[in-house]
């Protein structure tokens, strides 16, 4: 049997006493991370030697028998336990390649806290964290009976910048059924002026939540920036900023789901390009403004790709597409799906960024540059799952095209069978 973990986040209201031993313990958490942090890195560059997750523990251990860090037995052991386990799991994805040097915690930002099943109980939509003598209040979303059957694994404490507290209950879930066939399979164009193009011509636009809120979150920095470190004002003028960055957030999260999950409600099969996030913004932060032009263009532009959140975007339909036993399909981001005409093949020699439609020299269709991208993504999804000889690298869309082609080189077609794609 297949099991799916699943997470439900809540608003919780701890109590004047449970936010104090809360406090305690994510200053506690805080502490063993960079304590730890700071030995393996003094470890490996003094005598470069590894440190094993058998040898923290025992650190740990020892630290708690020492005068200077005895408090560290008076919160519970196991979110102590999970922060070594979570950098040891950090330092092998960094050895791996698949994430960055693990940093130090800092005070100000996020706290959270892991409880496995040996240090919470949850029993008729309670939930008595250990080392608390009263459960701790939160606002449950769901239907009762779903709380009441809840079983979960591990429990998530979080307080927020802004001062919100969370509760994040984790469940492995049977893997669920898949979702009723609709007959259908859309490419999907990303991008910052219209946020998605589908091949249906539907243009979803760019809600630009920064934006949006730049004035009022501008205005909050100044006042925080005016304010003198360490003083109550600049606490006050801090909460504030956070407050904003958390509209923002909130705002972007709800977008980027209601957006996904129509498009895996509506389709079977859904294609996009694989874009390099962070070349988009490389790229937009290093362009030269040319003379006459606002020297903020460019930053404005890096601001506008990080806003959307295109990676975020690509990570939600990857496991929407999995739970509903839908199909994924992402091309290679070199495939010029903009320059080719998605009736002839024929493909462009240049196209600028500033071109938004263009005439096929070809057959003289006239194409919108974003719904012909869109098409050709279709075309290329369709190539790659049905993996048609000769075309298996989703390159060559219209074979009856007279133009040079460009080969695909990667693609990633992920959740149900490659064969499902239908014709629309």
């Amino acid at each position: 049997m297949i099991f799916v973990r699943t997470a439900y986040r809540v608003r919780a209201y701890p109590a004047p006493e449970q936010a104090a031993q809360l406090g305690r313990t994510f200053g506690c958490v805080r502490l063993v991370w960079n304590k730890t942090l700071a030995e393996r890195h003094r470890a490996y560059h003094a005598h470069g030697k590894k440190t094993s997750y058998k040898e923290t523990d025992a650190a740990l251990t020892a630290w708690k028998k020492t005068d200077e860090l005895a408090f560290l037995s008076e919160v519970s052991s196991v979110p102590l336990q999970q922060t070594l386990r979570h950098q040891h799991t950090a330092y092998a994805n960094f050895f791996a390649g698949r994430a960055r040097y693990p940093r130090f915690k800092p005070r100000n930002g996020r706290q959270s806290a892991h409880y496995t099943r040996s240090a919470f109980r949850l029993r008729g939509g309670k939930l008595t964290l250990a080392k608390h003598t009263a459960p701790l209040e939160f606002v449950w979303s769901w239907d009762d009976e779903t709380l009441a059957t809840l079983n979960p694994t591990m429990v998530i404490v979080s307080r927020e910048p802004d001062g919100r507290w969370y509760v994040t209950l984790a469940v492995d879930t049977d893997d669920p059924e898949p979702q009723p066939e609709t007959g259908s399979a859309v490419g999907v164009d990303l991008g910052v002026k219209d946020f998605a193009v589908l091949s249906t011509g539907e243009k979803i636009a760019n809600p630009k939540h920064l934006d949006r809120k730049a004035r009022n979150l501008a205005r909050y920095q100044r006042q925080m920036a005016r304010k003198q470190k360490g003083s109550n004002n600049r606490r006050k003028a801090k909460t504030k900023v956070a407050r904003a960055h958390r509209e923002i957030r909130c705002a972007r999260t709800d977008f980027l789901h209601r957006t996904t999950t129509n498009l895996v409600r509506e389709h079977d099969a859904i294609a996009i390009e694989d874009l390099n996030i962070a070349g988009m913004a490389r790229s937009a932060k290093g362009t030269v403004a040319k003379p006459g032009r606002n020297v903020r263009a460019k930053s404005g532009l890096n601001r506008a790709v990080m806003d959307a959140a295109l990676g975020e975007f690509r990570r939600q339909l990857e496991y929407k597409t999995t739970r509903a036993g839908k199909t994924l399909v992402v091309i290679d981001r070199w495939y010029p799906s903009s320059k080719t005409c998605s009736a002839c093949g024929h493909l462009l020699e240049k196209l600028s960024l500033s071109t938004r439609a263009w005439t096929c020299p070809g057959c003289r269709t006239r194409h919108d540059r974003d719904i012909n991208a869109a098409k050709n993504i279709l075309a290329a999804g369709r190539a790659v799952a049905g993996k048609t000889p000769g075309d298996a690298c989703g390159a060559d869309v219209s074979p009856q095209g007279s133009s040079l082609r460009q080969s695909a080189v990667k693609q990633e077609p992920s959740g149900a069978s490659p064969m499902a794609i239908p014709a629309l």
